[in-house]
């Protein structure tokens, strides 16, 4: 019995060894997959019974409250700066207002027009989605080439003609530019619907939270960017292709995961740094943080930080999320 017990013991702490040896060999890999347990151990802390935001590595940063557009935290928030992909919320947000989503779109030769790295939802010509396809293969997987596919119907819808792809894409950033004043986005400018870097492509991210704001005041933009993937829907018995949302705060594996996410638009250029639009939900509560130049892995720890804070005051406040 005695030998049983030494046994055993010496079994225990050779697992207890191993475990050990696993999590120091480990560590790094264990930090990348915990990030929000991190970010909670940082200076994103309390003082005095208030929560406070802490450091922020995005170069621009706004935290709004969804329901009412007061801006609780603002960082550089009217400095003009690269929205990459984030542009693509001003593209979902006209479509969807100047189209019907069960339309059925041809992809034309716009699909053809690519910049060697950029992102893509894998369009062809002559292939026949919705519109809210189009809209997700823009969102989720943020294709480039569905946002010029988007532009170019959307443009040809509004003026009742066929046009180039040159024109109808100048047409939409026409459209672009006035609804962004029409909801107050004055210091942005826009010259293409998807958000490549140009030198006269801007905006803030004050203005950014406006757009948003506005965006999720449709209901479809609202689930399609909530949603971790998209299945296209074919009227044959074969499923379309499945675009996987590069959302890390909605995808519970990513090691980002932030309850209560549900969108909105990553983004990234090298000149733009990563870029994201956040939204959040618990209860009767909803923010949207907007993230500018920040970095890889800081651009969701940077977002959870701004989500946390606003949840965080409403738990000062007495509610409960």
């Amino acid at each position: 019995m005695l030998r049983f017990a030494m046994l055993k013991k010496t079994a225990l702490t050779m697992v207890a060894a191993l475990t050990a040896v696993t999590v120091i060999s480990q560590w790094g890999s264990f930090q990348d997959k915990a990030p929000r347990v991190w970010a909670k151990l940082s200076d994103a802390v309390w003082k005095n019974d208030t929560p406070t935001v802490g450091t922020l590595q995005g170069e621009a940063a706004v935290l709004m409250d969804e329901r009412t557009g007061q801006i609780l935290y603002g960082k550089n928030e009217h400095k003009r700066l690269y929205p990459a992909s984030t542009t693509k919320l001003l593209t979902a947000l006209i479509a969807l207002e100047k189209g019907d989503p069960d339309a059925i779109v041809t992809v034309g030769n716009e699909a053809l027009l690519r910049t060697q790295g950029e992102s893509s939802a894998g369009l062809y010509q002559g292939q026949q989605l919705t519109l809210r396809d189009l809209i997700a293969a823009m969102m989720l997987p943020s294709g480039n080439d569905a946002a010029r596919t988007i532009a170019r119907y959307i443009s040809e819808l509004e003026t009742g003609k066929q046009l180039t792809m040159e024109e109808g894409l100048q047409t939409f950033v026409d459209m672009m530019n006035k609804r962004a004043e029409e909801l107050g986005a004055m210091e942005s400018h826009f010259v293409n619907p998807h958000g490549l870097h140009d030198l006269d492509h801007y905006t803030t991210a004050g203005d950014l939270a406006l757009i948003a704001r506005k965006a999720r005041q449709n209901k479809l933009l609202r689930d399609i960017v909530s949603e971790s993937e998209h299945t296209v829907k074919s009227a044959s018995t074969t499923l379309g292709p499945t675009f996987v949302n590069r959302n890390k705060l909605l995808q519970p594996a990513s090691g980002y995961y932030f309850d209560g996410a549900n969108g909105m638009k990553t983004g990234y250029t090298s000149a733009a740094g990563y870029c994201l639009v956040a939204s959040a939900n618990r209860g009767s509560k909803s923010y949207i943080a907007v993230i500018l130049n920040s970095s890889s892995s800081d651009v969701w720890i940077d977002a959870t930080k701004l989500l946390k804070y606003g949840f965080d005051r409403d738990r000062a406040a007495g509610y409960i999320p």
